[in-house]
């Protein structure tokens, strides 16, 4: 029998009538890092390329093939071992852009220039990485959020300096990576360079061209500056994968174009033919703006994770830090609840707040926990949450409130606040009032900090003009009642807590007890 021999194009024509025409190339090992495939630079198998929507993987000579229309990101997913160029800002550069018209015109920050034809061969360069190992570090930042250069400035000197020489081998922004002013990407990534590590970007409502009339058209000049607004990749034993979870447009119910928690059919195709492709061995930890909680149509996504022994996820947006056991009351239906991280946030509140002697806002969050990042340890299909607070040494983990000075006869009527700021329903937070007794259990609320509400109070009245969100249910306080009847003098309040991971925190504060 004769075998009818079509084209590349009509084939994918046949199978992805949207996408008229195919795109091809090699992933090659580059041997000199030049980032161009130079004579006896081979091909490597057995890699996941994809369109966005498709994933195929290499052959023995490197070489992938994918459908494509005239607005499509071509990537490479990179493999455990081996690692992408970056550019001189450390951004990765693991894509191919083609947009032969270039982004719509009449936005106030521009897309990309007209792309012209599709080359030949799309070729990824990716050179190995001899020291990947199976436990490492990551930098996670929630919402830096600038909206002018003296924020830009504020980052730099409260956070960037401070991890100058981490070991963390990358990092990741969790979106809104500005505060809708994006002519200051430039400046935010050549100072976040410095750090010296590789930084990966999720996209964020902030970071939108919001003049585009629907969502696909929102993310240009995210376009220009990082590449694809989802995607994925390896690192050591953990398949990390970027969400854009921001639907943006004119939604029902609404008289202008605003954002959503949502993710679209071409981003649900893609995480699901990409995971399978990754082995349940490794922790599949997703990475996105919009908190999981909050993602209109997240019980797609649940059909795609949850029969997988090890899975995760974190996001920013709230400006506010927690951790969430996600279970069937939500609709999941793994066999475990499923982890979710709201990430601590650069920014904390919005940059706002008296300026301390460096001339930087307090940006206390409105959980009462400092502003401030996260260092996750990775370690097989295991990880560990390190909260740091910007300018603050490591042991900084907890807040203490009560009273200065009581009366003895008031002690058993005066609460004592835990702020834990990486607890969660699984810590256990404890007092001690030191030579009176043993280690009593403080009790979990969910109320307002005390200490944040206090200091909106100082801070709006000593500028009313000041707008000040209002306190949240914090996910991580704590509260006891003193010991009857303290006696006259000073004594010394001592916590112990346990955060979200078992780690152990200590924390001290003195009281004054009067007659």
């Amino acid at each position: 029998m004769k075998l009818l021999s079509i084209s590349a194009s009509l084939y994918w024509l046949i199978l992805f009538p949207g996408m008229a025409h195919a795109g091809s190339g090699i992933v090659f090992e580059d041997l000199n890092k030049n980032g161009v495939r130079d004579q006896g630079e081979p091909g490597i198998v057995g890699v996941a390329v994809s369109n966005q929507r498709e994933v195929v993987q290499t052959d023995a000579e490197g070489r992938w093939t994918l459908p494509h229309n005239d607005d499509t990101i071509f990537f490479v997913i990179k493999p455990q071992g081996y690692a992408p160029p970056v550019n001189e800002t450390k951004l990765p550069q693991f894509y191919y852009i083609h947009k032969p018209a270039g982004s719509p015109q009449g936005t106030r920050y521009a897309g990309l220039e007209p792309t012209g034809e599709l080359p030949e061969s799309i070729d990824f360069p990716l050179h190995k990485v001899e020291d990947e190992p199976d436990k490492f570090k990551a930098v996670f930042f929630g919402d830096p959020q600038p909206s002018n250069i003296d924020q830009v400035d504020y980052i730099a000197h409260d956070v960037l300096t401070e991890l100058i020489g981490t070991d963390a081998r990358f990092g990741v922004t969790l979106g809104d990576i500005m505060f809708d002013n994006l002519s200051l990407f430039e400046p935010s990534n050549a100072n976040i360079a410095l750090i010296g590590i590789p930084w990966y970007n999720v996209i964020g409502n902030h970071d939108l061209n919001f003049e585009a009339e629907i969502d696909s058209d929102s993310d240009e000049t995210f376009h220009r500056y990082f590449g694809p607004q989802y995607y994925s990749f390896d690192y050591g034993s953990v398949h990390f994968v970027v969400l854009d979870d921001v639907d943006w447009g004119l939604h029902a119910g609404k008289e202008k174009k605003t954002y959503r928690g949502g993710l679209d059919a071409d981003q649900i195709e893609f995480v699901k033919n990409d995971l399978a492709l990754v082995p349940d061995s490794k922790l599949v930890c997703l990475m996105m703006h919009i908190p999981l909680m909050g993602v209109g149509n997240r019980e797609e996504l649940y059909r795609l994770i949850e029969k997988r022994p090890y899975t995760m996820s974190i996001s920013g947006h709230t400006h506010w830090h927690a951790h969430f056991y996600i279970d069937e009351k939500d609709g999941w239906k793994g066999k475990e609840p499923h982890h979710h991280i709201v990430n601590v946030t650069v920014s904390g509140s919005w940059w706002k707040g008296r300026k301390n002697e460096n001339g930087i806002p307090h940006a206390t969050m409105r959980d009462g926990a400092p502003n401030g990042y996260s260092i996750i340890t990775f370690d097989g299909a295991k990880h560990t949450l390190d909260f740091k607070a910007a300018g603050a040494s490591a042991d900084y983990q907890m807040s203490i409130f009560v009273l200065d000075q009581i009366q003895s006869a008031n002690s058993a009527q005066t609460p004592v606040y835990v702020n834990l700021f990486n607890g969660s329903q699984k810590s256990v937070v404890k007092l001690k009032v030191k030579d009176r007794g043993g280690w009593m259990e403080m009790k979990q609320v969910r109320e307002g900090d005390p200490y944040f509400t206090a200091m909106r109070q100082r801070e709006m009245a000593a500028d009313p003009g000041a707008k000040w969100r209002e306190p949240i249910d914090s996910g991580h306080l704590w509260k006891l009642n003193l010991p009857a009847d303290l006696k006259a003098g000073s004594h010394l309040l001592m916590i112990e807590g346990t955060d979200a991971y078992g780690q152990t925190h200590t924390g001290n504060r003195i009281l004054r007890v009067v007659p």
